[in-house]
């Protein structure tokens, strides 16, 4: 017998809507296996750059890192002596160079020409030293009253004749027997006191930048005993710096190094800055220009978020670096309640590459 025509009609619809029913399944089923899942994160490009050794702890802050991760940027640093990067690093493999100072930047572009450099931020060198210090080179002339000038014309006048600390007089705090002289780092190796070169050299040249091998060959055996008659010297400003931190005043009564590394001291959380730890300014100084050398795409645009990206200029700044842009330098000592440190007006440049390379042949350095 056969089923009345309204039931076999149900089981038609019922089957329909079965079919439906696991359609939409099936359907569920491959758009959340395929469909619906979110694509796989690109992964960022690796980008290799050399840089000065000052500028390790910039690099190495992961809001640094993250900054560049959110342009799909891994950047990874090695550091080392700006010298050495502009004469015996091999750059191959690397994407930028960054070194310390214009001139070693000159020296990379006259060896791998390039279409553009980038110089984000710079730093001057400064004198890091203590309040007794500065008191005793107040008495003898060489820091003005109440002013954070380091006068360089009557500290080599002291540095020439041997003076010691001792001799100076009225010298109670510091009577020590060692010669009044800047700590740097080594001139073979350290681009800080290349520069600290430059400032002495200038000041012995009458006040006029070495600008051939002739004068270099008149003016260096005249600041020669400011590197020779110090013993010892450390290959970084980052050594140096760590000395003067935590050796002292016995040790390190004052050492040349860039303003950056003092600053970026006196900004972080915890600092470990000795309450009578002071900074002064060379008169004259070297503002020393850390200028980024793209050797490949990838590096380039490293250079141009240093140069462009307003995280990044903060960043530099809260590392004590002065940024193109002076705002964010004179914010990060605005958030912290702290006093933004002199526009120099007395500042020079320093020696080309070549001439520099000449008077540290000149003090004994391998070319």
């Amino acid at each position: 017998m056969t089923a009345p025509a309204g039931r076999r009609s149900g089981r038609r619809v019922l089957s329909w809507l079965l079919a439906l029913v696991l359609l939409g399944v099936i359907g569920f089923v491959v758009f959340r296996d395929v469909g619906g899942q979110e694509p796989e994160p690109v992964a960022p490009t690796v980008v290799s750059g050399v840089i000065g050794s000052e500028k390790a702890a910039f690099f190495a802050d992961e809001r640094v890192r993250n900054a560049f991760l959110a342009h799909g940027l891994d950047v990874r640093a090695d550091p080392a002596g700006s010298r050495q990067i502009a004469t015996t690093v091999r750059l191959d493999g690397y994407d930028f160079a960054f070194p310390s100072s214009s001139p070693a930047a000159d020296k990379l572009l006259a060896q791998r020409p390039t279409a553009r450099t980038y110089a984000p931020f710079s730093s001057p060198m400064a004198v890091a030293t203590f309040a007794p210090i500065v008191d005793l080179l107040t008495q003898a002339g060489v820091v003005a009253p109440g002013s954070s000038s380091f006068d360089v014309r009557r500290y080599l006048e002291l540095a020439a004749a041997g003076t010691r600390w001792d001799q100076l007089p009225g010298n109670t705090t510091f009577p020590a027997r060692k010669d009044v002289l800047l700590s740097t780092t080594a001139p073979c190796q350290s681009n800080s006191a290349a520069m600290y070169l430059g400032i002495a050299s200038y000041v012995a040249n009458a006040d006029g930048v070495v600008a051939d091998q002739g004068v270099a060959a008149q003016v260096t055996p005249s600041v020669q005993p400011l590197f020779r008659d110090q013993g010892y010297l450390p290959p970084t400003t980052e050594v140096l710096f760590e000395d003067y931190l935590s050796a002292g005043m016995g040790r390190v009564p004052m050492a040349l190094v860039y303003e950056a590394q003092y600053l970026a001291e006196a900004l972080s959380p915890d600092p470990v800055l000795p309450a009578d730890a002071r900074l002064l300014y060379p008169s004259p100084t070297i503002f020393s220009r850390h200028t980024l050398v793209p050797l490949s795409p990838a590096g380039d645009r490293v250079g141009e978020l240093l140069t462009s990206d307003p995280q990044l200029a903060e960043l530099a700044a809260q590392h004590g670096f002065r940024p193109t842009d002076p705002r964010p330098f004179a914010a990060a000592f605005r958030d912290r309640g702290l006093p933004e440190p002199p526009q120099l007006v007395d500042v020079v440049e320093p020696p080309s590459f070549d001439t520099l390379e000449g008077m540290l042949t000149l003090l004994g350095c391998a070319p």
